[in-house]
């Protein structure tokens, strides 16, 4: 499994976002409970978000990234970056897979 972050940019007003928030938050846990996320957040100032993800392939995430409630919706768009980590400290030693 490789490692992916996946940056969320919200290209629709904040007021559009909110209004599909839970579903995303949702879709979030369901896919941390299914083993494909590790960890989220917004980013600051709040233009968007951070996903950790794992996965087979860069497409692979991308295709389960584009079925983000805030994708689907039209309020967000993603950029799939995969990383090879050198380093993890113990604390997130899970995101080696």
């Amino acid at each position: 499994m490789a490692s992916f972050i996946v940056s969320l940019t919200y290209i629709a007003p904040i007021d559009k976002v909110d209004a599909l928030l839970d579903e995303h938050v949702a879709w979030l846990r369901a896919q941390h409970a299914a083993g494909h996320l590790l960890g989220w957040g917004r980013k600051v100032p709040r233009e968007g978000g951070v996903i950790l993800a794992r996965g087979e392939s860069r497409e692979a995430v991308e295709a389960l990234a584009s079925q983000d409630p805030f994708v689907k919706g039209g309020v967000a768009r993603i950029d799939v970056i995969e990383w090879a980590h050198g380093f993890l400290d113990d604390s997130i030693a899970g995101l080696a897979g």
